[in-house]
C-alpha cells in the first residue's frame, strides 16, 4: 500500500467513523480491545505469519507513550545516517496494515522501519525468533491515561469517553490494546535482552539529544554530533506538532500537549491514590518501575 493509498483509506475510515455508534468502534480479539476500523480481525490474523528480518528497525510503545513523536525522530535518524529520505503519511503500525499492505512490506527493501502498540506476546513470533532489535518507549501511567483519554475524545475512530469511566477502564485494562500494567510487566521480563532498548518519554523530554544518541547507536546508525543536534532541534514536541499536518493524516489529533505532569489537572486525590496503589503492587521494585521514576513524575 502506497502512502497515497493509505491516505485515501484513512480518510474513508474517518468518514465511516462519523456514522458509527460508539459501541461499534471497538471490538475484542483474543481478550483484548482494538479499534474496529483500524485493526479489524483480518489484520490481526494476517500478522501471525508476518516474517521479520534481523535488520528490521522496530519501535514499540503502549498507546500514548510517545510513539508518534519517536516515529518522527527515528525517521530523521534513518535519513541522516543513510541519506534515504522517508516521506510517508503511513504510520509504521503493523496492526494497521492488513494483508495487502503486509504483502507490500514483505517485498520492501531492507532496512524496514516498523512499529506496533501490541503486547509483546502478540507481536509476530518471527520478530522474537530473528532477534530483531526493538526500541521500547514507556511513559508514566498517569500521563499516559490522560493522553489516552483526550485521544479517544478527539479521534473519530474511537468512542467518546467520560473521565471517571475511562479511568476505571484504564485501571482494569478495558481499553484499546489492553492493560498498561500487563504490557509493562511483560516487557520487564526482557529488560536484560540486548536486542531491546528501553527509553522513557520523560527521559526524552529531559534530554532528547542523549536519547537520539542512544537510539542511533542501538540501531547501528552512525550520526555526527552536528546531525544529532540538528535532529534534536527539528524533533522537539513543539516542532513535531507544527509540522504534523504534513507528516500524518490525523496529525492534529495525535499531537496534543506532550507534557510531563498534566495528570495533576485531571486526577482526583482518590484516583491518584488508586494509581499509586496499582503501581506499588505491580511495578514497584522492578527495573522498569525504577526507570519510570514514579515518585518524581507521579507523586
Amino acid at each position: 500500500m502506497s502512502s497515497d493509498d493509505f491516505t485515501s483509506s484513512a480518510q474513508s475510515k474517518l468518514q465511516k467513523a462519523k456514522d458509527m455508534k460508539d459501541e461499534d468502534k471497538m471490538y475484542t480479539y483474543n481478550g483484548v480491545k482494538y479499534p474496529s476500523l483500524m485493526c479489524p480481525e483480518d489484520h490481526l490474523k494476517a500478522l501471525v505469519d508476518m516474517e521479520a528480518r534481523k535488520d528490521d528497525l522496530v519501535l514499540v510503545a503502549y498507546p500514548k507513550c510517545g510513539f508518534n513523536w519517536m516515529v518522527g525522530v527515528v525517521r530523521k535518524i534513518i535519513t541522516e545516517a543513510t541519506g534515504v529520505k522517508v516521506e510517508t503519511k503511513m504510520p509504521p503500525l503493523i496492526e494497521f496494515m492488513g494483508p495487502q499492505a503486509l504483502k507490500a512490506v514483505s517485498e520492501a527493501p531492507s532496512p524496514r522501519f516498523l512499529g506496533t502498540h501490541l503486547h509483546p506476546d502478540n507481536i509476530p513470533a518471527s520478530f522474537h525468533e530473528k532477534k530483531t532489535k526493538m526500541l521500547v518507549i514507556f511513559r508514566n501511567p498517569k500521563d499516559t491515561l490522560v493522553s489516552f483519554y483526550h485521544f479517544c475524545n478527539k479521534n473519530p475512530v474511537l468512542p467518546n469517553v467520560e473521565w471517571d469511566s475511562f479511568f476505571c477502564d484504564f485501571m482494569c485494562g478495558n481499553v484499546g490494546w489492553g492493560s498498561y500494567f500487563d504490557h509493562a510487566l511483560a516487557w520487564e521480563e526482557k529488560m536484560n535482552d540486548p536486542n531491546v532498548l528501553f527509553v522513557t518519554f520523560e527521559e526524552l523530554k529531559e534530554d532528547l539529544s542523549k536519547g537520539i544518541r542512544q537510539i542511533s547507536t542501538f540501531f547501528d546508525l552512525s550520526l555526527t554530533e552536528s546531525q544529532v543536534q540538528q535532529i534534536t532541534e527539528e524533533s522537539t514536541f513543539k516542532a513535531m506538532k507544527q509540522c504534523s499536518a504534513n507528516a500524518h493524516i490525523i496529525g492534529d489529533i495525535i499531537f496534543r500537549k506532550g507534557e510531563v505532569g498534566d495528570w495533576k489537572n485531571h486526577f482526583t486525590p482518590e484516583q491518584s491514590r488508586k494509581m499509586d496503589e496499582a503501581f506499588n503492587e505491580k511495578l514497584a521494585g522492578t527495573r522498569l518501575g525504577a526507570k519510570l521514576n514514579y515518585q518524581k513524575y507521579c507523586q
